[in-house]
């Protein structure tokens, strides 16, 4: 019997109609010593904002499979606002690539940055853990094009080295 949660038409979306923004003040618990958040803190917002734009894009059950391209560029201090946006950047058979950009922003004025950026990998699965196909990315423009080709090409390298092991 197919799962009622996974859609039996695959409609494509625009990479518009996942894109989600999450914004939270930086607290004490969520800081080391120095007053600066916890670099998994950070991680764990990313897989958040990540899962949320991919469950916009697929309405299934996702799972993490990859981060690639995590760094921290800029710390983020005690009393800023931590500001994830992320968006779908390609579409595979039963997976997708969503990029989270991170920005600090400082509470009095206004002062952003970007801190991090990482590209996430999920899958979408059954209920059981199965896979599941999931809608295409509408490609519309040349900068579309680019950001699916550069996720094309993450991918390659993940799966070449999976293969090296």
């Amino acid at each position: 019997m197919p799962d009622p949660s996974t859609p039996s038409v695959l409609v494509p979306k625009r990479a518009e109609e996942s894109a989600t923004e999450m914004v939270q003040v930086v607290l004490p618990n969520d800081a080391n010593p120095l007053g600066f958040i916890l670099g998994g803190t950070v991680m764990h917002l990313i897989d958040i904002a990540g899962a949320i734009a991919g469950h916009r894009h697929t309405r299934s059950l996702l799972v993490t499979a990859a981060v690639d391209g995590l760094e921290f560029l800029h710390p983020i201090k005690v009393g800023d606002l931590i500001i994830l946006k992320s968006c779908v950047t390609c579409v595979f058979t039963t997976s997708l690539e969503v990029e989270v950009e991170v920005f600090s922003e400082e509470t009095l004025t206004g002062r952003r940055q970007m801190t991090s950026r990482a590209f996430l990998t999920f899958v979408a699965i059954d209920r059981n853990g199965g896979r599941v196909r999931v809608p295409p990315l509408l490609i519309e423009t040349d900068e579309d094009t680019r950001r699916c080709e550069q996720a094309r090409a993450r991918r390659a390298e993940r799966l070449r080295r999976k293969a090296a092991r």
